[in-house]
């Protein structure tokens, strides 16, 4: 069967990484989480001093953005990619609260977003590839054979995001956590380049109350249509 293009977009906190990766792996396709790129950048620059008390000095960004390299690396004892940045693995330190908070205002500068979709769309140019973000089926992958739209409750998603912090060890409110979460919500939907929206043939996914297995066969029942049509 022909390898598809399969691109996952939706809310943060919807779990998109999580059914991304799994697909990927049941079906033998590439992962590629556009997310972690965007979060890797934005790390760097709070390294650099580019960012500061939540401010994003987009100029000192992009002078160092030829400083900056990508790529994912597969954890086989894991059985899945991580993300590496000039050749350390920063998988854990993309996901703390001092990146969530500027996250969005990073993924909003036009040059940063031009950079990163050059490289994940070359990265998918022969299909076999899930690809999880915010602008896959709309800007990065728009002719993707399968295009998923996630959603979730609010107050369920921030659960979901504070549960994952507290077994890390980081330290926020429930409440911090979802204002943050609700700020991002906000500034991906309303940024000019490439805002968060669903594709006018994507398939919403509202995975509010259900669980990773039920969702990952919802999804594999979708493929299987594709697959043969």
């Amino acid at each position: 069967m022909k390898a598809l293009t399969i691109a996952i977009d939706g809310f943060s906190s919807t779990g998109k990484s999580t059914l991304a990766k799994q697909l990927a792996t049941r079906l033998g396709y590439a992962y590629v989480d556009s997310g972690a790129m965007y979060r890797a950048v934005a790390l760097y620059g709070i390294r650099k001093q580019c960012i500061q008390n939540k401010q994003v000095d987009a100029d000192c960004l992009l002078a160092l953005l030829d400083e900056i390299e990508l790529h994912f690396a597969f954890d086989a004892k894991l059985q899945r990619s991580r993300i590496v940045l000039n050749g350390e693995d920063v998988e854990e330190a993309i996901r703390s609260m001092e990146v969530n908070q500027v996250v969005s205002r990073v993924s909003s500068i036009s040059e940063v977003r031009r950079r990163l979709v050059a490289i994940q769309q070359a990265m998918g140019q022969n299909g076999g590839v899930v690809m999880d973000g915010r602008d896959i089926g709309t800007v990065v992958f728009p002719d993707a054979e399968l295009k998923i739209y996630m959603t979730a409750d609010p107050d369920i998603r921030a659960r979901r995001r504070f549960d994952e912090l507290q077994l890390k060890g980081q330290t926020a409110s429930l409440e911090e956590v979802k204002e943050n979460l609700l700020m991002r919500d906000q500034q991906d939907q309303e940024r000019l380049d490439s805002p968060l929206l669903q594709a006018a043939d994507a398939i919403e996914l509202d995975n509010s109350y259900l669980s990773p297995e039920a969702q990952l066969q919802w999804v594999l029942e979708k493929v299987e249509a594709v697959q043969i049509q």
